[in-house]
């Protein structure tokens, strides 16, 4: 099979590997959409390290091709999703309530990110097949009115941005800011306005992406190339500041602005995956007295949770179809990351169809 091979940080290659053997628990995916994260970009750039040679991708969309001789409740031929998270379910981080992080207990200590297996410990989803790990907890089938692309961002970006949503605790008819509307933000952006926000504050300026967001459920949208952030949330909020702050894209300024714009007591829910060490100014943190809460959240996985974000696609709650603005085939794999690489012509998240 084809599959999209990590030989070295800076070079991804489009090679072949051998169609994993399926394990008792496992089910073997024909993938029919996947797409790049993020993560990936990441990963190419070597900022987030994973072994030479592994298959990357962690969005997965497909047909079961071959099921484990233990799986039961599922046929071949059924579509599904598996998350980007793939826990098994019975470990301690599961039975904590925080399955994102299973597997991630040692003799040697807690290893955070246990949960995410695909393109980062195992074979990812860029490729004809994935082999998905404890079938039974990880797959979902896909509603027969939805296609493809309706829940292409489900494994992940819907995911974590709803995730983000959920770790502001957002309550109705609160005010929030979403920092960076790219894929994550702009899904947190809609849970915002899922969960019962009065008032959400996009701040980008991409101007296609602020089109975007006011489409995902901003209410106001802040240029920062143009306006400082913090003074006009503040502006906007009557100098009250935010009861949720929402950071999605990775930096040091993003996160401090969305520390600066909090009201006493308020949440800033971090979602970017940080390049290096972050640092807490001592007048943002109000020298650790102002009773903030930051949350950071990974991806929840799992089936149900796949069920539920489903759901709510099908029910014309959210609309992540919108997200996809280029489709490539596997073939075109080293295209589709150069221009999503770039954030050339509007590019917001590829569909890639093996």
């Amino acid at each position: 099979m084809r599959a999209t091979i990590l030989v070295e940080p800076g070079r991804l290659i489009l090679g072949e590997k051998p169609v994993p053997d399926v394990g008792p628990l496992d089910a073997l995916l024909r993938i029919t959409t996947t797409t790049i994260c993020g993560t990936d970009i990441h990963i190419l750039k070597g900022e987030y390290p994973v072994a030479p040679g592994l298959t990357i991708g962690h969005e997965p969309v497909g047909v079961i091709h071959k099921l484990g001789s233990a799986v039961t409740g599922y046929h071949e031929g059924q579509r599904v999703v598996a998350g980007a998270i793939t826990p098994a379910g019975w470990d301690n981080a599961s039975l904590s309530g925080c399955g994102s992080q299973c597997g991630a207990g040692t003799v040697h200590g807690w290893k955070p990110l246990g949960g995410w297996r695909f393109g980062n410990t195992i074979d990812g989803a860029q490729a004809d097949y994935v082999l998905v790990p404890d079938a039974m907890a990880n797959l979902a089938p896909v509603p027969d009115g939805l296609t493809d692309e309706q829940v292409l961002m489900c494994p992940d970006i819907l995911s974590t941005g709803l995730g983000g949503a959920e770790a502001a605790r957002i309550r109705p008819g609160d005010t929030v800011a979403v920092f960076a509307q790219g894929p994550i933000g702009l899904c947190a952006t809609a849970g915002a306005r899922l969960i019962g926000a009065s008032l959400v504050i996009g701040v980008e300026s991409n101007p296609d992406r602020m089109a975007v967001a006011r489409r995902m459920g901003a209410d106001d949208v802040i240029d920062f190339s143009r306006v400082d952030p913090v003074s006009e949330i503040l502006r906007l909020t009557n100098g009250r500041g935010v009861d949720a702050a929402i950071e999605a894209l990775g930096t040091q300024a993003t996160f401090e602005a969305a520390l600066r714009v909090l009201r006493p007591g308020g949440t800033l829910s971090s979602l970017g995956v940080y390049a290096e060490d972050l640092r807490l100014p001592i007048s943002a943190f109000f020298a650790g007295l102002g009773d903030h809460t930051i949350r950071t959240t990974l991806c929840p996985g799992g089936k149900e949770r796949m069920r539920r974000l489903m759901a709510v696609i099908e029910g014309g709650r959210i609309n992540t179809a919108a997200l996809v603005t280029h489709r490539f085939g596997l073939n075109e794999i080293e295209k589709a990351y150069q221009l999503f690489e770039s954030q050339q012509d509007g590019v917001i998240k590829v569909a890639i169809r093996p």
